[in-house]
């Protein structure tokens, strides 16, 4: 079981495995593939597209795939200084390799404007994007080819998608980034796991760059298991805070875990929450009171197999509140904003409820964590949440993956735009049952370092996909 949670927690490994795993066929609303040849030498694609809404102002809600013949999943989503948006993923339909980089621009209508795939021979993941204070983007994920079976990637694209530099980190065993920010100084920093150094089988991993992708410091934080992190944010001290995941301390099989961390990366304190069985942390927040919130899943306080878990925290770690959510299937939490109204909300996906194997699964909660209201989004296969952002507008924005709809019949992008409300074509309202649960504690893990920084071949870089309108 503790293996099995470990993995479903991680970015994309459940949509990979219900991809391989489920019985697929071709949804409704399908379009053809794009005629654009993974082979082609860099571009930009560009799509009128027969769904275009008439310019009267941004759509308050919109439900769309993106993608090709084969698998494209959406992992990290913004909303972009045009008011448009930018999905950062991977895919198998357009890449060079096994799996490229695969970067989404959209209008604030949710129409397609470009694509990027980037990678070479091998794999490479995006795992988390950001928009770069100069208006480009830049990409955290994991590349196949390093000093290792698998090392920590970061690229940089400047405002049109074109690359500008790419770096790998790592050892040689398996590191991974999973959650990038860009600091207060103008560098990066990146948060994973780390195979190759530390104290256990893995270790929460936390990379320095500056501005131009030069290597810093490296943190390794754990116990004689296996420890990660899923979530990174810089905090109003200029330290850094991390979430995700531990078997070496707490109260259970795995607990959520948190660490905090100094400006130069030294350790100040973790928490642990959890029960006796299954709990981790996805998504971090440093709420308005300067405290933290975090999303994820639990086990032990569910009402039978996984509830989507809120954890409240004060500023120094002291546990204020927990909330469940769910139903009588699996729900986890991937993705937690703090909403305009001090309120929260978390995007992730569903098995209780909806049309299909999983949907979309939408929470809204007030400042206290009570519960205003639930979504699911889907149709009759299974779609994921992954990434959630309130848009300009007031509403809600989420990405990931979809079964049902879309260019191909494995995965699409799914990107759904919600109104403020949560209403749209695509959502339905859910009544979910809520609970709490946790034990606190405060261990003190090993600290160590190391990587390896490379500047690997310059990648190929191309595009493609197709974009489907669900509806309106």
């Amino acid at each position: 079981m503790k293996t099995l949670m470990k993995t479903l927690l991680k970015p994309l490994s459940l949509a990979l495995f219900i991809a391989a795993t489920l019985p697929m066929q071709n949804a409704c609303h399908q379009t053809s593939p794009s005629s654009n040849p993974p082979t082609q030498t860099a571009h930009t694609q560009t799509s009128p597209s027969s769904d275009t809404i008439p310019a009267t102002g941004p759509s308050s809600h919109f439900c769309k795939a993106i993608g090709g013949p084969s698998v494209e999943a959406g992992n990290s989503l913004i909303q972009t200084s045009d008011g448009g948006y930018a999905i950062a993923g991977f895919t198998s339909s357009f890449s060079a390799g096994i799996d490229d980089v695969y970067v989404v621009k959209l209008d604030a209508n949710g129409n397609l404007q470009w694509t990027k795939t980037i990678g070479g021979p091998e794999s490479e993941i995006g795992n988390s994007l950001i928009q770069t204070s100069d208006g480009g983007y830049a990409i955290a994920g994991s590349i196949s080819i390093g000093a290792g079976e698998k090392d920590v990637y970061v690229t940089k694209l400047d405002v049109n998608g074109n690359l500008q530099w790419t770096k790998t980190i790592g050892g040689p065993k398996g590191d991974e980034g999973y959650s990038l920010i860009q600091t207060s100084d103008g560098g990066y920093a990146i948060a994973g796991y780390t195979k190759s150094f530390g104290a256990g089988d893995w270790d929460v991993y936390v990379v320095k760059l500056d501005a131009n992708g030069n290597l810093q410091w490296t943190k390794t934080i754990g116990g004689p298991e296996t420890e990660w992190g899923n979530s990174l944010i810089q905090t109003s001290d200029g330290g850094y805070v991390i979430a995700g995941g531990t078997d070496s301390f707490g109260a259970g099989e795995t607990d959520v875990y948190v660490v905090k961390l100094d400006a130069n990366g030294n350790l100040q304190w973790t928490k642990t929450i959890g029960g006796e069985n299954w709990e981790a942390g996805h998504s971090l927040i440093q709420t308005s009171d300067g405290g933290y919130a975090i999303a994820g899943g639990t086990i032990s306080f569910g009402i039978r197999e996984s509830d989507v878990y809120v954890v409240k925290l004060d500023a120094k770690g002291n546990l204020q509140w927990t909330k469940t959510i769910g139903g009588p299937g699996y729900e986890i939490g991937l993705s937690l904003i703090q909403t305009s109204d001090g309120g929260y909300a978390i995007a992730g996906y569903t098995g209780s409820f909806g049309a299909g194997g999983h949907d979309v699964y939408v929470v809204k909660l007030d400042a206290n964590g009570n519960l205003q209201w639930t979504r699911t989004i889907g149709g009759p296969e299974s779609e994921e949440g992954h990434s959630l952002i309130q848009t300009s507008d007031g509403g809600y924005a989420i990405a990931g993956t979809t079964i049902s709809f879309g260019a191909g019949v494995l995965l699409d992008v799914y990107v759904v735009k919600l109104d403020k409300n949560g209403d749209a074509c695509c959502a339905v309202s859910q009544t979910s049952q809520v609970g709490s649960g946790g034990t606190l504690g405060s261990p003190t893990p090993s600290i160590g370092s190391g990587g390896t920084l490379t500047t690997p071949p310059t990648p190929r870089t191309s595009s493609g996909g197709t974009l489907t309108k669900q509806c309106p």
